[in-house]
This record gives structure tokens, C-alpha cells and sequence, in this order.
């Protein structure tokens, strides 16, 4: 195959992909019971990246791969946030395949967590195609989570929650947290949470940062 011509398949099979994880998340939004769309959930994503050709996952990790750690459900990490004023902020990202990513912070949502309210900014992409991106380093990071931290909200690959755009109001479901690709492939290029995304308070749910396959 002609350098082309792979780059075009490779194009293709990531679009695929897009596709793919923006219909898994219609499909949870659709769903009434929370706890049953996150298991909706866990199985689209075991799917996406155990035998997609675009997983992040390299192949021999790919054909040895059984399925995500994931914590149970717990409906006392799912939110109704509303959207507070911040001071403007911008954040640009220096990545190493995309050059630099610019955000713009545009609000805080509050959670009332079990143990600790927590503060988290949610950030406008400032680029071509805009969105909403809400990531979390938290007190479990680098220990029973990807040390770079989780994504909650990225709308630019599909992963949104849901909300209401006049009231002003997002779903940040801490038991959806996942790991950016770059935890599985350095190659990757991932904006990693800023200070006004992290916490020393443990987020125990979501993604694990379990097996041989994460980097």
C-alpha cells in the first residue's frame, strides 16, 4: 500500500472511530437509568478498543486484551451541574502531533462529592469545530488512575453527557471518567488537566489504571 493510500485508511478508520464513540454516547444519553447506560457504556468501549483498527491500543496488547477496569456504578458521583461565572482564562496546550491546542475557560461547575466539594473549569476548544472539554486529575491519579489524569466531557470526540443549553446546566458523571488515549499510546496527544481541574480529593469510580496494556 502506497504512503497515500495508508494515510487515507488511517483517516477513515479514525472518522470510523469518532462515529462510533459519538453513538455510544447518544445511546447513553437516551437511556433513562444511569447505571444501566454506564454498563451500555463499559461494553461500547470494551468493543471500541479491543478490536477497532484506530484503538489506541498497540496490536499485540489489542489481541490480549479481555475488557477495561472499571469501578462499579455509584449514583453519588452523577451531577446536575449548574454553570458558574469564571474570570476568562486561556490555556494553550503544546502537544507533540497537533501543535498547540487553545482553550478558553468560560465557567466552574461545583460537586458536592461524598467525602468533598470540588471545583472543576470547564473549558471552550478555541479551535476549528469549538466544543466543551472538562478533564479531572484527582487524588487517585497515578495510583489506581492514569497519573495524567481523566477526561469527563470532550464534546469533540463525543464524550457528552448531556445537560440543558438554556439553562445553563452539563451531567458530569464522575463514573464515566476515562482514559485519554495518550495512556495507552504515547504517540497520542492529549491535553492534560490545568490546576483548575485537579483535585487531592479521590475520585474512586470510573476507569482504572489497570494492565499491562496502559503505558
Amino acid at each position: 500500500m502506497t504512503t497515500g493510500m495508508a494515510t487515507a485508511t488511517d483517516a477513515l478508520q479514525l472518522l470510523d472511530w469518532r462515529e462510533r464513540s459519538h453513538e455510544l454516547y447518544r445511546v447513553v444519553r437516551a437511556h433513562g437509568d444511569p447505571a444501566v447506560a454506564h454498563a451500555l457504556w463499559r461494553e461500547g468501549r470494551d468493543q471500541l478498543l479491543g478490536s477497532h483498527p484506530a484503538s489506541p491500543l498497540a496490536a499485540p496488547h489489542r489481541a490480549a486484551f479481555d475488557g477495561l477496569t472499571v469501578a462499579d456504578y455509584d449514583p453519588g458521583y452523577r451531577f446536575e451541574a449548574m454553570l458558574q461565572d469564571a474570570e476568562p482564562q486561556a490555556l494553550d496546550v503544546g502537544t507533540g502531533t497537533d501543535g498547540t491546542v487553545s482553550f478558553e475557560r468560560i465557567a466552574v461547575v461545583v460537586l458536592p462529592l461524598p467525602d468533598a466539594e470540588v471545583s472543576l473549569d470547564v473549558w471552550r476548544l478555541r479551535s476549528y469545530g469549538g466544543g466543551l472539554f472538562v478533564p479531572l486529575r484527582d487524588g487517585s491519579s497515578g495510583a489506581a488512575t492514569y497519573g495524567g489524569g481523566r477526561y469527563l466531557i470532550d464534546t469533540v470526540k463525543g464524550a457528552n453527557l448531556g445537560g440543558s443549553p438554556d439553562g445553563g446546566m452539563l451531567v458530569i458523571d464522575l463514573n464515566f471518567a476515562y482514559n485519554p488515549s495518550c495512556a495507552y499510546d504515547p504517540a497520542w496527544a492529549c491535553p492534560l488537566p490545568p490546576a483548575g481541574n485537579a483535585t487531592d480529593v479521590v475520585v474512586p469510580v470510573g476507569e482504572q489504571h489497570v494492565g499491562p496494556w496502559v503505558a
